[in-house]
């Protein structure tokens, strides 16, 4: 890539692509783009220097990113090809590239910890980069969520020679990477839409492995169906709860904290105590502790960046925990795919044996929830109530037939429903919840704050 003076953003207010701007940013670039609606982010990253518009009118694009020489203009796979500021890009010889093939460049020009799976890599790739920074080693770290530690998904080292990514598999995006350590944590079918088969996603990260950098290493979750086919000079690991080359031992939980020991190849780091308790964060610390354990970061620098490790937002969050066994408890969780839903659920049963647990869930894409109705339908039947939306639709259009009734047909709770969301929050003031759940990628999160509210009201 030659070198440019200025980089426009179709999609700017992203948050994979605010990364990219806040990195190149601090290299003294000059950042302009294009978003849809202005939202919290792009107030942001307006505040710190971006030129963002929200008309796609190309007559808008500011004057130094006109000179195709001089400007690099980058797009997310959620843009149409019919957008008029991108169309405008490529009939005047403008380099035009896909936000991963960037974020590709990155792992060219420094050591990539980058971590793949269909879920998961959130929170390892966000536990990585936060062992990294508070060991004082540094990294520039883009992200897929914002870690509550920096109210931000991306940090920036101006002298590490590590970045960490989280690498998404949608539409074959981590393709263009070219990892130094490659972690996959789980390879269950999504994206269908994309890949068309389960074969052909699986498929997509046996490719992904193939990209780890000579004299690098693979890291994966034990009891995969993947077969890595890494070169000879790359070193294979496993991980997971309770074998493999990584895992843990002497599991404590109690009064409401979890504490293990992580066995490694060459030792065992004794009494790693886990920021955010929560089950699955186990297997997710091994991840994140092995890829930062293959480049050295010293034990004791590990332990404590896990024990202050607060997680990302919308990742198992707590918006309301009230005292005591009879507490009002409302949490929030990312998940969109039936495996992240049951995982969710069976860590809030965990947490809280024996009480009511309610789930309000938003199913995320048309093509997800035909895809996988019985499994959504499986995992919310864990719940003793289950609430649904209308599915969010974010790049697609309708599906005949395919609505949220398919999920609540199948699901065997018997208290259940569908509310719109200008219905839920009058739901919510008649409703007299004890522990509940949030779930979906979609617009749920902007109802939070309400439901919050409301559920706080009830009288239990």
């Amino acid at each position: 890539m030659r070198e440019f003076d200025s980089l426009y953003f179709v999609g700017a207010g992203g948050i994979g692509m605010a990364a990219l701007e806040r990195y190149y940013l601090a290299q003294g670039k000059r950042i302009a783009g294009y978003d849809r609606t202005p939202s919290d982010l792009t107030h942001a990253l307006q505040q710190e220097g971006v030129h963002i518009d929200f008309d796609e009118n190309p007559e808008l694009i500011p004057d130094y990113c006109r000179d195709p020489e001089r400007t690099l203009v980058v797009y997310t796979p959620a843009i149409p090809d019919t957008h008029q500021g991108l169309a405008y890009f490529r009939e005047h010889g403008f380099e035009v590239l896909k936000r991963a093939a960037l974020l590709g460049m990155v792992t060219r020009n420094s050591k990539g910890l980058c971590f793949a799976g269909t879920h998961g890599k959130t929170t390892t790739s966000s536990m990585a980069a936060h062992i990294l920074h508070d060991s004082g080693i540094g990294c520039n770290a883009f992200l897929g969520g914002v870690l509550r530690n920096y109210d931000s998904n991306f940090l920036l080292s101006s002298t590490s020679p590590y970045s960490v990514i989280e690498a998404d598999e949608f539409d074959r995006s981590f393709h263009h990477l070219r990892p130094y350590i490659a972690v996959v944590t789980s390879t269950d079918p999504d994206h269908l839409d994309i890949y068309g088969t389960p074969e052909a996603y699986l498929e997509s990260f046996a490719h992904f492995t193939e990209l780890v950098q000579p004299g690098g290493s693979l890291i994966v979750h034990t009891g995969l169906a993947l077969k890595p086919r890494v070169g000879n000079d790359v070193t294979t690991y496993t991980y997971g709860r309770e074998e493999g080359d990584f895992h843990a031992a002497n599991i404590r939980k109690r009064d409401g904290e979890i504490t293990f020991d992580l066995v490694t190849p060459w030792e065992t780091i004794a009494d790693v105590s886990l920021g955010v308790p929560v089950d699955i964060n186990i297997e997710n610390a091994i991840a994140a502790m092995a890829a930062c354990r293959l480049i050295e970061v010293p034990a004791d620098a590990m332990r404590k960046a896990i024990a202050s490790f607060m997680g990302p937002k919308r990742r198992f969050e707590f918006w309301l925990k009230e005292p005591g066994d009879k507490g009002k408890v409302m949490i929030d969780d990312y998940a969109h795919h039936p495996d992240e839903l049951r995982a969710s659920i069976a860590s809030v049963r965990d947490l809280y044996p024996g009480r009511r647990l309610t789930v309000i869930f938003q199913p995320h894409l048309y093509t997800r929830t035909r895809d996988f109705a019985p499994g959504f339908a499986q995992a919310l039947s864990l719940a003793d109530e289950v609430i649904l939306l209308p599915i969010y639709p974010a790049r697609e259009q309708p599906i005949p037939g395919v609505t949220s009734e398919m999920i609540l047909n199948q699901v065997s709770s018997t208290k259940k429903c569908i509310y719109s969301k200008e219905n839920l929050i009058r739901s919510i003031e008649l409703s007299n919840f004890d522990v509940l759940l949030t779930a979906g990628a979609g617009d749920i999160a902007n109802l939070l704050p309400q439901i919050c509210v409301e559920f706080k009201k009830q009288k239990q």
